[in-house]
């Protein structure tokens, strides 16, 4: 049985209009077509009032398949919450901080930025570490040539200039 493409998962779901008052941002590798066979859908919720977001959750998906939510019990101790739907995982991650601020997202947004520099050589080449068992962030480092720790490493081309990227991805 083979799952639907991610958009036709997320309108079955209900997940984005059921959260829409926690600014839901879809993110991860679906939407940068980067995803495999095993890849889930993350949405990214501004939650400044974790109880508020879990009541919602608990609420609007807590029969739904493989429901599990949990608090982190570091930083500003986010909600996350995973369930099946559409043949797919979902993870809910609500933290206090806004979306854009939230490593996900910066994660998420350079990645896109880089795939729309680098076209489809890089996409080849992530997909290609991606298929031999590597995550999204060490596979995009692994392409760049960047050392240290992955995710970190990431979040420090942030700021460059398109110009520069281009040169770090070598196009």
């Amino acid at each position: 049985m083979t799952r639907p493409a991610y958009i036709e998962a997320l309108a079955q779901s209900g997940v984005l209009p059921r959260l829409a008052a926690f600014d839901p941002q879809v993110a991860g590798t679906p939407p940068l077509d980067l995803d495999l066979p095993d890849s889930d859908i993350d949405i990214l919720c501004h939650a400044p009032d974790p109880h508020a977001f879990a009541a919602t959750v608990w609420e609007a998906f807590r029969d739904q398949p493989g429901f599990a939510m949990w608090q982190w019990q570091g930083s500003d101790r986010p909600v996350v919450a995973r369930f099946h739907c559409a043949g797919w995982l979902f993870e809910l991650f609500g933290q206090a901080r806004p979306v854009a601020g939230q490593l996900g997202w910066r994660h998420f947004a350079i990645e896109r930025r880089l795939l729309a520099l680098g076209g489809a050589p890089l996409r080849a080449a992530v997909m290609a570490r991606r298929h031999a068992g590597a995550k999204t962030e060490p596979a995009f480092a692994q392409v760049l040539g960047l050392a240290g720790d992955p995710y970190a490493a990431l979040l420090t081309l942030e700021q460059l200039d398109d110009a520069t990227l281009r040169a770090q991805i070598g196009v």
